[in-house]
């Protein structure tokens, strides 16, 4: 049963507000990552040094998986312009409203994506 105005209405704002809450975790991420660091010094032990690199690296990292929920967080909100939100990208078929309710920006079912993660689709 294709989703309700009322539910596409919901799930938009929805994914507007998850939207602008990783444009800000990006924001802060990139910040972090790409200002010197103003205490690093002559004096500095090189296993501090090694630390500050180690997380810069986890703040790259996590920087990545947020651009990528952010493409996914377009690509719904591309879908419920073109009439298409709640229908599996690969398939065809409906999403379950558990799946969106557990991550709105999803654009494929179970079966799909696990079939596209191990690159059978």
């Amino acid at each position: 049963m294709p989703l309700k105005k009322t539910e596409v209405a919901y799930f938009k704002k929805r994914l507007q507000d998850l939207r602008a809450q990783v444009v800000r975790a990006l924001q802060g991420s990139k910040k972090e990552v790409t200002e010197p660091d103003e205490a690093k010094g002559y004096s500095q032990h090189s296993a501090d040094e090694g630390t500050d690199d180690f997380v810069k690296s986890i703040s790259l990292e996590v920087t990545n998986k947020e651009f990528t929920i952010l493409r996914q967080i377009d690509r719904a909100l591309e879908k419920i312009e073109g009439d298409t939100y709640g229908v599996c990208d690969l398939s065809g078929e409906e999403i379950p409203i558990k799946r969106l309710e557990a991550i709105p920006y999803a654009t494929m079912t179970v079966k799909a994506q696990e079939k596209f993660e191990k690159g059978l689709a």
